[in-house]
């Protein structure tokens, strides 16, 4: 067990520290001097600001100042009659000087017998030690709360990527770098409400619980409201309400808030994230990708200094005036593709079809579908610098003003830098007859399989009936912008409290037993409880009666694989996207159609076993790489799956016999 592990510093396991600690609580509180009883400290400076002031003070001089300080103790060393301790307070470390002489005798055996991460108040004249650090002598100091678990080791900190997640609190004390990045989306956020308000916007606020799917094409969050006795899903999307108050004359609104989708999770997918809608009536999605171009481009500017940023490998040049590309022309240009010079739906299908392009099997074989299919699989992933992509096919664009030059394209742009989508927006559709007829449309999708398509909203019609202004609207990706602002490779860094799959074992066993009784293997993980199953209600297979020779068998490269990223394949119910580390230089792209036994999240950082050379077979559009195993049977009439995953010691690239 991990807390049993020894720390050098101490000499004692985890538990045995906690115990020690919890003893010298109590022994304080016996005493009278109970550190929780305490309710605030008159703290009236910080460590950055006091080096800040004293920036030129030199060698073993005198402030003459005297302040007061508090937070947690990182560090103490006992050398007698005096000691050194750092402080960390909330812009920064600075160290203590503590001798017995000056703080009194009774005090001075209280500090020592405190431990690293206790809560402190110190009171004292800064000066500057001989060596040059900028230190306050301690003349009075406080225990203000008592840590009753020890940080994480000095020089290695809190390194589990999967800890640090879970324990944000820790994460947030023993790296401080990461508080930094919190900082910045903070700042970042400040940034882009002051570009709104500046440009006349109204920050306003809109349901989060809502009837139904609205506004977007996603999966939902259900839930159930007890005294109105109906079921609600969390929103997925702001848009049809932030639309309704243009209806109502608010011309220039945004909002920044939470969305929830019950899709996937990978580098730069969370279930639950932020991000800003704005809509401005009288204007079109050429001023969004203004919009766009300056809370980026000024983001970056106010807050880094400079419009250079790393991000993913690559070096980004966020100076304004960023390329602006129809995606016909970008198909053009990175597929080959002139879908200007095709009129004919089949013929387009064909045409993508030739290129190793295959659209989704709930897409009609349409020339804007095919279109569309061509940009997604081939040109998104080549899209580095920052780039809007303009004019989409209005099969995947239901609430976006048609191009009067091409009714077959809308007004619409996505921005993508370094292959990722940061910002969605439109010339908005305010026509309410054919805002209907696009409604129908997807609710047809919907009926052949698709359940990722716009829900029919009777109220919003309504509202447009009233009329709706032309009105230029886009939604932006708080997370993401966060993410390339600050370097981050993964959505989970700039989230503080980001989804994580339970620890508790009660609720572990819950979901195990379950699967079993459902036929079902979600959550039902190498890690969950042994589950007792009722043999009699299982049926396999037959065994295969013919024999394979030893020669053909052996082709089959089996080999353990790590899965460092999966998501829902759009468009599809069954399908997942494996990334998987397959022990060489190169990423191998997998397909399963796993997804009604497993949700995404939860086999990220697991060990499985994968067939790696079959011949790449497409599906939808993608090059699936293999083949990873899993068991399948039968339990009560229904069909059972489970993943064969293995012990995460086994390393990627294994090779199996």
């Amino acid at each position: 067990m991990e807390e049993q592990k020894k720390n050098p510093a101490q000499g004692l396991s985890e538990s045995e520290q906690v115990q020690v600690r919890r003893q010298k609580l109590a022994d304080l509180q016996a005493a009278g001097h109970d550190p929780f009883t305490l309710t605030k400290y008159p703290q009236d400076a910080y460590s950055a600001d006091l080096k800040a002031e004293f920036a030129d003070l030199p060698n073993e001089t005198d402030s003459g100042k005297t302040v007061a300080l508090a937070g947690r103790m990182m560090s103490k060393r006992v050398m007698g009659k005096a000691s050194f301790a750092h402080l960390r307070d909330d812009k920064g470390d600075i160290q203590l000087y503590v001798r017995r002489d000056e703080l009194g005798e009774e005090p001075y055996a209280a500090f020592k017998k405190l431990d690293v991460g206790d809560i402190i108040g110190v009171k004292g004249e800064v000066f500057r030690t001989k060596t040059g650090e900028l230190s306050v002598r301690a003349t009075e100091l406080t225990l203000l709360a008592k840590s009753l678990r020890p940080l994480p080791e000095k020089f290695h900190g809190l390194t589990d990527t999967e800890m640090r997640y879970r324990q944000r609190y820790v994460d947030l004390i023993a790296n401080p770098e990461v508080k930094d990045t919190f900082v910045k989306r903070s700042q970042i956020l400040k940034e882009i409400r002051a570009y709104l308000d500046e440009k006349g916007f109204l920050e306003v606020d809109t349901p989060i619980l809502t009837p139904f799917e609205i506004g977007a094409s996603a999966r939902p969050f259900y839930t159930h409201h007890n005294s109105l006795n109906m079921d609600m899903v969390l929103r997925i999307e702001t848009e049809l309400y932030l639309k309704r108050l243009i209806v109502g004359g608010m011309d220039r609104v945004y909002e920044v808030g939470r969305i929830f989708r019950n899709e996937g999770m990978d580098p730069k997918h969370n279930p639950e994230f932020t991000t800003v809608e704005m809509y401005q009536a009288y204007a079109d999605f050429h001023t969004m990708m203004d919009i766009a171009e300056g809370i980026l481009a000024g983001a970056a500017k106010e807050i880094n200094g400079s419009y250079q940023v790393e991000w993913m490998g690559e070096q980004i040049d966020l100076t304004p005036g960023w390329r602006r590309l129809t995606m016909v022309d970008a198909v053009k240009e990175y597929v080959g593709i002139d879908f200007d010079a095709i009129s004919d739906d089949a013929q387009a299908v064909a045409a993508a079809k030739a290129k190793g392009v295959e659209l989704a099997d709930a897409a009609e074989k349409t020339w804007g579908n095919a279109l569309y299919a061509c940009f997604d699989q081939k040109v998104e992933e080549k899209l580095i610098q920052p780039t809007f992509i303009t004019m989409y096919p209005v099969e995947v664009s239901p609430l976006t003003k048609r191009s009067p030059a091409d009714p077959r394209l809308t007004e619409r742009f996505e921005l993508f830098i370094c292959h990722s989508e940061l910002a969605n927006a439109y010339s908005e559709l305010n026509d309410p007859i054919d805002q209907r007829q696009r409604f129908e449309k997807q609710v047809e999708q919907r009926e052949r399989g698709d359940d990722e398509t716009e829900m029919l909203d009777e109220d919003f019609l309504t509202a447009m009936e009233y009329g709706m202004p032309p009105t230029g609207g886009m939604g932006m990706g708080i997370d993401r912008c966060v993410m390339l602002l600050t370097g981050a490779d993964t959505i989970r860094e700039v989230i503080l409290f980001p989804t994580m799959k339970t620890l508790d074992p009660k609720k572990a066993e819950n979901k195990a037993e379950k699967a079993v009784v459902n036929g079902s293997a979600e959550d039902a993980t190498v890690s969950a409880p042994s589950v007792q199953i009722d043999l009699s209600k299982v049926k396999i297979e037959p065994l295969f009666a013919d024999d394979v020779d030893f020669e053909t068998f052996s082709k089959s490269d089996f080999r353990v694989v790590k899965i460092e990223a999966c998501e829902a394949v759009p468009k599809s119910k069954k399908l997942l996207k494996f990334t998987l580390n397959d022990g060489t230089d190169r990423k191998r792209t997998i397909l399963s159609g796993i997804h009604e036994y497993y949700e995404p999240e939860e086999l990220v950082g697991k060990t499985c076993v994968a067939i790696t050379n079959l011949p790449p077979r497409k599906m939808m559009g993608i090059d699936s790489e293999g083949m990873l195993i899993s068991a399948v049977y039968e339990y009560d009439g229904r069909e059972g799956l489970n993943l064969l995953m293995l012990d995460d010691s086994i390393p990627a690239g294994a090779k199996l016999y």
